[in-house]
């Protein structure tokens, strides 16, 4: 399969397991997981043909890991980024000591007044590298990377997870931790 195929099932897949599972007719299972069977079945039916071999292809080579199978092999996930309502059963986790967010120089003067808020998602997303951040500030325009102070804010008890790809989730970062890098 081709890149660009890979490309099209990653979004395809992203826009129904994160953001429209109902138009394809499936539900998200605790977790946020779905039948692969469930699934498969759901894509054909809507004119959008997907293999399992594909799916696999998908899965194995995302270079962002957004999907992932359950450890029997019959379900799959988006592993986070949703805006329907899911619990991903993701367990509080210690953060490192800085993480890191990447986003549009536009919408600095905002950020670093009111923080950093997870908007339509659940969660805000970070990382704990600044050329991850660097990249994903880069689709909002010029890239500004923002370093959060996660240990201090773990320690005035807010609450992080770590994604199964290894993003970084909390529910909002306040201005007082956060420090414009780029």
């Amino acid at each position: 399969m081709n890149g660009s195929q890979l490309v099209k099932i990653s979004r395809y897949l992203s826009k129904h397991l994160r953001h429209q599972p109902d138009r394809l007719g499936i539900e998200l299972l605790p977790g946020g997981w779905v039948s692969i069977d469930q699934l498969l079945t759901a894509c054909e039916k809507n004119s959008f043909p997907i293999s399992r071999l594909q799916l696999e292809e998908v899965v194995a080579t995302n270079d962002k890991q957004r999907f992932a199978f359950d450890s029997t092999g019959t379900l799959i996930r988006a592993n986070q980024g949703h805006s329907v309502e899911v619990d991903l059963q993701l367990e509080p986790v210690i953060p490192p000591e800085v993480l890191y967010h990447g986003t549009g120089e536009s919408a600095i003067a905002q950020i670093m007044q009111t923080g950093l808020s997870k908007m339509s998602r659940h969660h805000v997303h970070l990382s704990t590298d600044r050329a991850t951040s660097l990249n994903v500030g880069a689709r909002h325009g010029k890239p500004v990377v923002l370093a959060v102070d996660a240990t201090v804010m773990h320690q005035s008890g807010y609450t992080f997870y770590c994604s199964a790809n290894g993003v970084w989730l909390v529910d909002s970062v306040p201005p007082e931790y956060l420090q414009q890098l780029d």
